[in-house]
């Protein structure tokens, strides 16, 4: 009987030693991806590995992974290169899932990011414009920024990360809460009138300056973002005319800041906001190579805007 015994279990380790034998042998793999969808199971993971070639031996690796209880976490997962079946059942394991990456400029328009996010992630606008309702955002609240998520991609989710970012900046800035709506449009004005970091808290002091004197902002990124709620699109020309526009963001006809933001502005512009410039410049123009010249008086002003005309011209 003593024997029968020890025979079994010399048996038993025998096999076990052959299955981690079996499963920890090398096996290269051209690139590919599998799609382990949510709720499948240790089993119909390891059938989707085999039918892609990742692994051989998926019956040894179907007992292994029930003798240890196995369960797998759902996602997009990369093989290439040399790996053993044990190898690849433990990136399932442990959701070492494929990173995507999408990418929102600074300075974009509401409408513009939905576009952008169904654009890059593949998934459909419908379900952006949905997660964006769901989540009552307002122009201007995203941090624009490159974003890592995982497939399958969750809209709600990705937006709500894009939102706790704008939120966390803007607490930093140790700026009063109540203040954020204001910070917010000035610092979407700012992100459409340069790209320059060094000018931003400038633009932002010029901004606080006139209105200070209550002057009318006369911001022409304004008159845009009014025409484009107007009308659904815009021309790409600012003419006198559209300076008139009736619209409420049109701050040649409307004194103070517009009732919202213009745009959903970067880290640099919402500090800038914060944190304007010691400068009692008034007035800028585009100076003719990318940048803006500044004036504190409307002389000054005027010789600049002649410079630029014959630049531009």
């Amino acid at each position: 009987m003593a024997t029968l015994l020890i025979a079994c279990t010399i048996t038993l380790i025998a096999s076990a030693v052959g299955l981690e034998v079996a499963i920890n042998q090398p096996h290269t793999v051209a690139a590919v991806t599998v799609v382990i969808p949510p709720g499948t199971s240790a089993r119909q993971s390891i059938t989707l590995l085999a039918g892609h070639r990742v692994i051989t031996h998926p019956i040894l690796l179907r007992i292994y992974a029930r003798l240890h209880h196995v369960s797998v976490q759902s996602g997009w997962y990369h093989f290439n290169g040399t790996i053993t079946p044990q190898q690849a059942l433990t990136h399932l394991t442990t959701g070492k899932v494929m990173q995507f990456s999408v990418t929102i400029a600074e300075g974009l328009r509401s409408e513009e990011i939905k576009r952008q996010l169904a654009k890059q992630t593949g998934l459909p606008l419908a379900r952006w414009q949905q997660a964006w309702h769901q989540l009552a955002i307002d122009e201007g609240t995203l941090l624009p920024n490159s974003w890592r998520y995982t497939k399958p991609v969750h809209p709600q989710h990705l937006l709500e990360r894009m939102l706790q970012a704008q939120t966390t900046l803007l607490t930093s800035l140790d700026a009063d809460k109540s203040d954020w709506p204001r910070l917010r449009t000035i610092a979407s004005m700012i992100e459409k009138e340069t790209a320059i970091d060094t000018e931003r808290p400038i633009i932002s002091a010029v901004i606080a300056n006139r209105l200070r004197r209550h002057m009318p902002l006369q911001i022409d990124p304004t008159v845009i973002y009014g025409i484009y709620q107007r009308d659904g699109s815009f021309s790409g020309n600012i003419t006198r005319r559209d300076l008139h526009a009736n619209t409420p963001w049109n701050t040649y006809r409307h004194k103070g800041l517009p009732p919202t933001p213009i745009c959903h502005p970067g880290s640099a512009s919402l500090r800038a906001a914060a944190q304007p410039a010691s400068s009692d410049a008034l007035y800028f123009v585009a100076d003719g190579h990318g940048g803006h010249r500044f004036a504190t008086t409307l002389a000054t002003h005027q010789r600049n805007v002649a410079h630029w005309l014959r630049t531009a011209h």
